[in-house]
């Protein structure tokens, strides 16, 4: 029965609101894997298949822009929903993210970690096969 537990890849590089997310969404029975910056994050998905990415946007190495820019054109990595969780809450950075396939989009001032949470359980409880 454990193995039915949801993958989710948190991209984020501040390690206090990693952690933070991490103790919370593990304390929902989620697997969370993390990536520090876009390239951990790349080569997490292309050795696991994972049920959610949680993105944060500006990251070292690789932005989370780019990131989704790499999945959209790589055949070899599993595609999987992005919930975006970022600083940048201009309309413009929104409408980027929606138009490189973010389901959603979450600027970090304006939303909680409990109602982050209830989101995912919402997406991934509604997407189970």
């Amino acid at each position: 029965m454990a193995d039915n537990k949801k993958i989710i890849l948190l991209v984020e590089d501040e390690p206090l609101l990693a952690n933070l997310l991490r103790q919370r969404l593990e304390k929902e029975s989620f697997k969370v894997l993390l990536g520090r910056d876009g390239e951990e994050a790349l080569k997490i998905l292309r050795e696991t298949k994972v049920d959610l990415i949680l993105l944060d946007i500006i990251l070292p190495k690789i932005s989370g822009f780019e990131l989704m820019e790499t999945l959209k054109t790589d055949p070899q990595i599993e595609k999987a929903p992005i919930i975006i969780l970022s600083n940048l809450g201009q309309d413009i950075d929104i409408a980027k993210g929606q138009s490189l396939g973010a389901i959603q989009y979450f600027v970090k001032a304006k939303v909680s970690i409990e109602e982050l949470v209830e989101q995912i359980k919402t997406f991934l409880l509604q997407n189970e096969h």
